[in-house]
């Protein structure tokens, strides 16, 4: 895969009619981490460890820091934190494709300096199964 923009990878929120990029978003990221279960017993093969597969449960984190720049998306945003809601997401990934499902707002700070605009940090992790679809 050739280099990518940055600027191409989206995070996009359902808003209840359509999803919503959320605005002045300077960098994201997504990470996909699935956890280990050990069933290593007495008799395991030389003592090394031995583990279930696709007994682990998985999930996907994703982040994000910027401005606020858009009315809407940033309404949207600060509602669902402090609702603590689960809402749909897509995070578009360019040239690899779209993953989706239901996303909980876990984080979201704010910062700002006396000469400098106001900035956000937003992390979101996944609430239930991520589908995927290639582009």
């Amino acid at each position: 895969m050739a280099a990518q923009k940055g600027k191409d990878l989206l995070l996009k929120i359902h808003d209840g009619t359509a999803f919503v990029t959320v605005a002045g978003l300077r960098s994201r990221q997504i990470a996909f981490n699935a956890e280990a279960v050990d069933v290593t017993h007495a008799e395991s093969a030389g003592r090394w460890r031995e583990l279930l597969a696709g007994a682990g449960v998985k999930r996907a984190s994703v982040a994000g820091s910027g401005v606020f720049k858009d009315g809407a998306s940033d309404a949207l945003i600060r509602q669902s934190f402090f609702d603590g809601t689960l809402r749909s997401a897509q995070i578009v990934v360019p040239d690899f494709g779209t993953l989706a499902g239901p996303f909980q707002i876990t984080s979201l700070e704010f910062a700002g300096e006396h000469d400098r605009e106001v900035t956000f940090d937003i992390a979101l992790e996944s609430a239930g199964e991520i589908t995927f679809a290639a582009l």
